[in-house]
């Protein structure tokens, strides 16, 4: 799984590196046996992104820096094109990830977590609870979140020191600590899925999971 996701990743050509954080062993034989980057980081960090941040630290002249999780085989080249299309287009976000229309028979999967936006684009709030409430029969605008991000280099340094917060601990999404305290994330649409393995019910259906690059 996260050789899928390594290589293709690595098929991304507008990416200039790309490098596993990682603090097993395991993985790091997987992919140094394949000829990939790994860097070794502690094992007591709490979440992805400060594992990323940790690596990051190293490479100061980086302008964006993209946290892909290892549960992400299916990932597709352009959808991370897609992630730092603001930066492409001459804007400077601190922070942006990715979501795709969510489908209704994931509304009340806690699994799949939702995301609303503001006119401009930016997050409101992310949860695992269905939001928001269909209070009338207007179409809600709510997407399904997907769990990767890509940060301004700078924003990851702070993002790093930000205490962790009761929503972020609440939900176990880490994504929410950036707005309790009171910054803004960038969400970019993308037109599919992919999926996500964390169960052993994805890792059956990925058995038949069609990847189309």
């Amino acid at each position: 799984m996260i050789q899928w996701t390594y290589e293709n990743a690595s098929r991304c050509p507008i990416l200039s590196d790309v490098i596993v954080a990682t603090d097993s062993n395991e993985i790091a034989d997987v992919i140094t046996g394949i000829g990939g980057k790994v860097c070794m980081t502690d094992p007591n960090i709490p979440t992805g992104s400060e594992r990323v941040a940790a690596v990051a630290e190293q490479f100061p002249d980086m302008q964006v820096v993209i946290n892909l999780q290892g549960d992400e085989p299916f990932i597709k080249p352009r959808m991370l094109e897609q992630l730092v299309a603001p930066w492409l287009k001459g804007e400077n976000p601190e922070m942006t990830t990715l979501a795709y229309p969510l489908h209704k028979d994931k509304i009340n999967d806690p699994g799949a977590v939702k995301v609303i936006t503001d006119l401009q684009g930016n997050a409101i709030y992310f949860s695992r609870s269905p939001i928001p409430y269909p209070r009338t029969n207007e179409p809600a605008p709510v997407h399904h979140h997907m769990g990767l991000y890509a940060f301004r280099h700078d924003f990851l340094m702070r993002y790093k020191d930000m205490p962790q917060t009761s929503l972020e601990k609440a939900e176990s999404l880490e994504q929410l600590r950036v707005l309790e305290h009171g910054h803004k994330i960038r969400v970019c649409l993308t037109e599919s899925r992919t999926l996500e393995i964390n169960t052993p019910e994805e890792h059956a259906a990925a058995q038949e999971f069609v990847y189309e690059a």
